[in-house]
């Protein structure tokens, strides 16, 4: 079976992964050119993309041999699914390759802002030793027994929830279907999670629902102590809402992994603000995860070739 990896750079940009190993013919291209995409594909029946938009138009142009589109991740909003579906083009994504790291990346998150590690490092980065010299110059909190809002409880949201109660913390969450409580945390609605979080974590999908969750009116509702963390999607937040709620003191700070658009604009002010943490969308960029998300792909073509296809979202 052909298959044609998009993005190779994009996964692969230290070059450890093994491509081989889902199938007998694999060509990688290290970007996702559109204008070269018909003559890449050719007679191919997988394409293997990552986060690239696949619009309707593109499917329908497609050759007919394709018919197995696999995203390299779990959310697959970029690609017309309806469209593939109607063209006979079965589509899987890769889920829960990525939920350690996720989950590490937020608590990392929660852990520097708690010791406002930002600021910390900008002192010294001018020479400015003064947190050592002045009784540490800057705040520094316990999160034991602090309250975590985790919006979307998921299999990535649950195993946050269950990290961060070995720190002790409390954790509430709200989610748009409703759920009993259990061990690990309290359902609440959105407004009750906004007002009594410490911390809120944003492990939702990215749909027309829950795009902008997180607006000029979502954030008042927060504490002015509080801190917002997403490592979900981008556009959940509504970046200018956000900056402006920072710039105003509305809420402590932010952590941010996941922007509204990749990568931030040079001139982005979320990339020199004192009190926000930005990371290029690494939750999913472990060595480990990388490798383990190939080996789900290649899980998925087997089973494809196989007549029992898995992970299948259209």
């Amino acid at each position: 079976m052909k298959t044609v990896v998009l993005y190779g750079d994009k996964m692969d940009y230290d070059h450890v992964l093994d491509f081989n190993i889902l199938s007998e013919d694999v060509t990688v291209y290290p970007d996702a050119d559109e204008t070269k995409l018909l003559e890449r594909l050719g007679d191919a029946e997988i394409l293997i993309t990552k986060e690239n938009p696949i619009t309707s138009e593109m499917i329908n142009s497609f050759p007919s041999s394709l018919k197995l589109i696999i995203e390299a991740g779990t959310g697959y909003n970029n690609i017309d699914v309806i469209a593939a579906r109607e063209k006979g083009i079965t589509v899987c994504n890769v889920p829960a390759y990525s939920t350690e790291r996720v989950v590490e990346t937020a608590l990392m998150f929660i852990l520097n802002m708690s010791s406002e590690m930002r600021k910390q490092i900008a002192k010294l980065e001018k020479g400015d030793h003064s947190n050592f010299t002045n009784y540490l110059a800057v705040s520094h909190h316990e999160i034991y027994n602090k309250t975590l809002g985790i919006i979307g409880a998921g299999r990535i949201g649950l195993r946050v929830a269950e990290v961060a109660k070995c720190f002790g913390m409390k954790v509430i969450a709200y989610t748009r279907t409703p759920k009993e409580d259990n061990e690990l945390l309290s359902y609440v609605d959105l407004e009750t999670l906004l007002k009594e979080s410490d911390y809120i974590s944003l492990h939702c999908p990215l749909t027309d629902k829950t795009k902008h969750i997180i607006n000029e009116e979502t954030l008042k509702l927060m504490k002015p102590t509080a801190y917002l963390i997403n490592t979900a999607r981008g556009p959940l937040i509504d970046e200018k809402a956000l900056i402006k709620a920072l710039n105003e003191n509305i809420i402590a700070g932010a952590a941010i992994d996941v922007q509204e658009i990749e990568p931030f604009l040079d001139n982005n002010p979320l990339y020199d603000m004192a009190n926000v943490i930005t990371t290029p969308h690494m939750g999913w960029k472990a060595v480990e995860t990388r490798e383990r998300m190939v080996s789900i792909i290649a899980d998925d073509i087997k089973a494809y070739r196989e007549g029992n296809p898995i992970n299948v979202v259209n």
